[in-house]
């Protein structure tokens, strides 16, 4: 296991995650993805521990892939689900947290369809001198930080499966494409990216792209941000191209004309991925608008596509978060 010193209570954004908490997190998660490829596939790390999920919002990928790494890392799981929790009874979220508190919870994991409840909830257990660690598994519009993290381990892993480092991606040219407005995903891949030293190129329809976007980088960050309307820019010579689920939950009004056409004009297929690098590999954070953001040809291609690989990599890199924050006080 790598050893380091690791500060962080909360992981709750990447927006200001260092390269020594990157390149922490890239370490400890190539540490156990060795152990969930040996025989025993569990290690005594978080023994003792209460891993509390509190998904307020549906999951199938985050959800399973978090409680598969509490269960390897030997804790106990507790898994909240609101249908038939008391918040129907009117209870508020701060009370459902306080109840896991004090069943023993001493990390949580919040999801939730609003921005900024893991933060309200972080806060709340630091204001009671609780020691319970929180880590945000997606919140509205804001951040969905491990999705991010695992996502770069599954790049530099591409790159340098042996030794994964932030510096693999300097200079690489990535390019995400579809959704970004409702995207927690893309934001947080922003932040890690660029601060990896890569070249983020996003592309949507001006409607699902504001400039605003422009302005997310921090002036610290090695990489560089450019956004397109149009997809072929985005796709000219990219190393990687990450497409992304058009979110229509969350659109209350008309953001594209039809689904058709936005295949048409945005869709990832075969022959656009020939303005690629001829390497180039796919990605997709899931769940999946088959045919629409992306070809399902694509999707399947064992030589083009990443998706399997973000699966498994996302119960290593989960592992990875729960023990650095875990165990924050013995590092």
């Amino acid at each position: 296991m790598v050893t380091t010193t690791w500060t962080r209570r909360h992981i709750l954004s990447l927006m200001d995650f260092t390269s020594e908490e990157y390149a922490t997190v890239l370490q400890t998660a190539s540490s156990f993805q060795k152990v969930l490829l040996g025989r025993t596939k569990k290690v005594p790390a978080l023994q003792g521990r209460v891993v509390a999920n509190m998904f307020f919002e549906a999951s199938t990928r985050t959800r399973s892939s978090f409680e598969l790494a509490a269960k390897r890392l030997s804790a106990d799981v507790l898994n909240f689900s609101p249908g038939s929790s008391s918040l129907s009874k009117g209870e508020t979220i701060l009370d459902t947290a306080k109840t896991y508190l004090a069943m023993g919870a001493d990390l949580m994991v919040i999801r939730h369809q609003e921005a900024g409840v893991p933060q309200i909830i972080a806060q709340e257990m630091d204001r009671l001198n609780s020691g319970v660690t929180i880590l945000n598994a997606g919140d509205g519009l804001h951040q969905h930080p491990s999705q991010a993290l695992l996502d770069l381990f599954t790049l530099t892993t591409v790159l340098d499966p042996i030794n994964p480092r932030l510096e693999l991606l300097e200079g690489k040219k990535i390019a995400i494409v579809g959704d970004i407005l409702h995207s927690r995903v893309a934001r947080s891949n922003i932040y890690s990216l660029t601060s990896a030293g890569a070249e983020v190129h996003l592309a949507a329809p001006a409607t699902l792209l504001p400039k605003a976007f422009l302005a997310m980088v921090n002036h610290n960050a090695p990489g560089k941000l450019a956004i397109h309307w149009e997809l072929a820019p985005a796709l000219e010579n990219a190393d990687f191209v990450m497409t992304l689920r058009l979110q229509k939950e969350r659109m209350t009004t008309n953001f594209i004309p039809s689904l058709r056409e936005y295949q048409q004009q945005f869709g990832v297929t075969r022959d656009r991925l020939k303005l690629c690098h001829p390497q180039v590999k796919i990605l997709h954070p899931g769940p999946t608008n088959r045919g629409v953001e992306i070809t399902s040809d694509l999707m399947d291609d064992p030589h083009l596509s990443l998706v399997s690989k973000q699966v498994t990599n996302g119960v290593a890199t989960r592992m990875a978060l729960l023990y650095l924050i875990g165990n924050r006080d013995a590092n």
